[in-house]
């Protein structure tokens, strides 16, 4: 897996690089999300994969996010780059007030109170709060992004700000998995009893993992509020939630995994989208195929390495 990953990154890396002028319009807008999709699942991974906790609200903070830049760039005539700073922090800063009282819950008791919370945000956003979030109809009309006088008015252009979202996520993923707090939340996510016994503060990963999973995913709703020029409230439900949820648990909650978890679980159904409704036939079924023949994912994560004496008998000791 590891020599794989070493072809496999920047092989992904130039294809991605090159992909978008390769492809029509429609196929343009469909790798866009497939980028965004791809930065949401991976700060779902933080919470879900690297922690192992229940968490289907991801939406939420991807939808603060865009909403952050939608009414801060429409309300207030802020540029779409200068909101980025609020759009990260609001969101992290939620993700602690959120996390707060209920990382304490476990397995489906954690699961349920997190839909709960999308629940809340998506009415909330649909009743119009302060008279700012443009009720069920949404935002609309948002300015192009600009960096240093250059607009990006065109697909292609949002495509590249795109995946310089998503390569500094990677980057941080990167990074986590080799630290100290990456290690506390894997020992968190095999066992929270042991991982407190060595004196980790569960308590205190399980916020940072909450913090850090909002952040990333605010920063992919500027992304979001950018390619489309406009936010509404059903972009940010509870079954883009289970989308990036199941995106994880296929996945394999490796960032190899998510990212093939992205394209089976959304472009391949965007192949068939001609076929209307038969297209979620092939959501499911890729989902349920996908478990079959893959029960702990299509890419599983790795943590570390066992030295062999300690699983070839014959060495045993030595």
């Amino acid at each position: 897996m590891k020599k794989l990953q070493g072809f496999g990154y920047p092989i992904f890396f130039v294809v991605m690089a090159l992909l978008p002028h390769l492809l029509d319009s429609r196929w343009q807008a469909v790798a866009i999300t497939f980028l965004i999709f791809a930065v949401v699942a991976l700060s779902q991974d933080i919470i879900l994969g690297k922690s192992g906790m229940f968490h289907m609200g991801q939406a939420l903070f991807f939808g603060m996010g865009a909403y952050i830049t939608a009414i801060l760039n429409a309300q207030y005539g802020w540029p779409l780059l200068t909101t980025i700073p609020v759009a990260i922090l609001v969101p992290a800063f939620f993700g602690v007030i959120l996390a707060g009282p209920i990382v304490h819950l476990r397995g489906d008791y954690l699961l349920v109170t997190t839909i709960g919370f999308n629940i809340v945000f998506v009415q909330v956003v649909q009743n119009n709060l302060g008279g700012i979030t443009g009720g069920p109809n949404g935002i609309f009309g948002l300015d192009s992004m600009s960096f240093f006088g250059i607009q990006l008015v065109s697909q292609v252009a949002v495509y590249y700000f795109a995946f310089a979202v998503l390569l500094v996520t990677l980057l941080i993923m990167r990074n986590l998995e080799k630290s100290k707090a990456g290690r506390a939340l894997h020992y968190l996510r095999e066992d929270q009893l042991a991982a407190e016994s060595i004196g980790i503060n569960t308590r205190i990963y399980k916020i940072f993992a909450f913090a850090v999973g909002a952040g990333i995913a605010g920063l992919a709703g500027t992304v979001f509020a950018t390619q489309y020029s406009a936010v509404s409230p059903e972009a940010f439900n509870f079954m883009q939630s289970v989308l990036f949820f199941s995106i994880v648990i296929v996945g394999g909650s490796s960032v190899p995994g998510v990212l093939i978890g992205v394209f089976v679980m959304f472009v391949l159904p965007e192949i068939f989208r001609e076929f209307a409704t038969w297209r979620f036939f092939i959501f499911g079924f890729a989902m349920i195929a996908a478990m079959i023949l893959r029960p702990h994912g299509i890419w599983p994560a790795t943590f570390g390495k066992i030295p062999k004496f300690l699983i070839k008998g014959d060495n045993h000791g030595a």
